[in-house]
C-alpha cells in the first residue's frame, strides 16, 4: 500500500482512529476488533502481534511519562520546544509498526500537552484538521460541534461530549526539545515536515 488509509472502529464505550501503513492489520476497542487484508491473506488468522497501538484496555494504558530521552533516541524527538504554539497546537504522527496515529501538541510555558487529534464526541473529527485548533480560554474547541477541552487534563467542559476526556499522550521536555514518551508508540515526526 502506498498511501495510508485511516481505520476507526467505534464501540460501545470507546473508539480507535489509527492509520496503516500496510496491507493488513486490525484495529481494536475494548468490545471490538477489525481485522482486514487488503490483498486477500489469510483469513481468520490472528496476527502475531497481539498488542495494537490503539489497545486502550492495559491497566497503565501504556503510558510512561517519565522515561527518558537520550540525544540518541531521534525517532522519537518530535520537535524544539519553540515550535510548539501556545495559541493553537502542532500536529503530528506517532507510529507504532505499520500504524499512525495523529497527535496534537499545545505548550503552556516550559511544559507540553498531547492527545490524539480525535474529538471523543465523533472520533473521525479532528480538533486541529490542518492549521492548528481553535484554542480560546485555555479550551481546545472541536470546530465542529464547539466541544470544548481544558488544555491541561483534556477534560470536556462543555459541548455534547461533556464529562469525556481527550485520550492524553506522553511526552517530556529535554534540553528544549519535545520528546514522545508514550510507550505504545515507537516514534513520532511533525507532519508539517517532510520525513526522512
Amino acid at each position: 500500500m502506498t498511501d495510508p488509509v485511516r481505520v476507526t472502529l467505534e464501540g460501545h464505550d470507546e473508539s480507535a482512529s489509527v492509520r496503516v501503513y500496510d496491507d493488513e492489520g486490525d484495529v481494536s476497542t475494548d468490545d471490538a476488533t477489525f481485522r482486514f487484508s487488503v490483498d486477500g491473506g489469510s483469513e481468520g488468522g490472528s496476527s502475531s502481534d497481539e498488542t495494537d497501538a490503539t489497545d486502550e484496555t492495559d491497566e497503565t494504558d501504556g503510558i510512561a511519562p517519565e522515561r527518558p530521552a537520550t540525544a540518541s533516541d531521534d525517532t522519537r524527538r518530535i520537535a524544539p520546544l519553540a515550535a510548539v504554539p501556545t495559541d493553537g497546537t502542532l500536529r503530528c504522527e506517532a507510529r507504532s509498526g505499520n500504524r499512525g496515529t495523529e497527535l496534537i501538541l499545545r505548550r503552556t510555558g516550559d511544559e507540553v500537552s498531547a492527545w490524539r487529534n480525535s474529538c471523543p464526541h465523533r472520533p473521525t473529527v479532528r480538533l486541529d484538521p490542518g492549521p492548528g485548533a481553535i484554542v480560546r480560554d485555555d479550551h481546545l474547541v472541536c470546530h465542529e460541534h464547539g466541544a470544548r477541552f481544558e488544555c491541561g487534563d483534556g477534560v470536556c467542559t462543555a459541548g455534547p461530549c461533556r464529562g469525556a476526556t481527550l485520550d492524553s499522550v506522553a511526552v517530556i521536555v529535554r534540553d528544549e526539545t519535545v520528546y514522545l514518551a508514550d510507550d505504545r508508540f515507537d516514534s513520532c515526526h511533525r507532519l508539517d515536515e517532510p520525513v526522512a
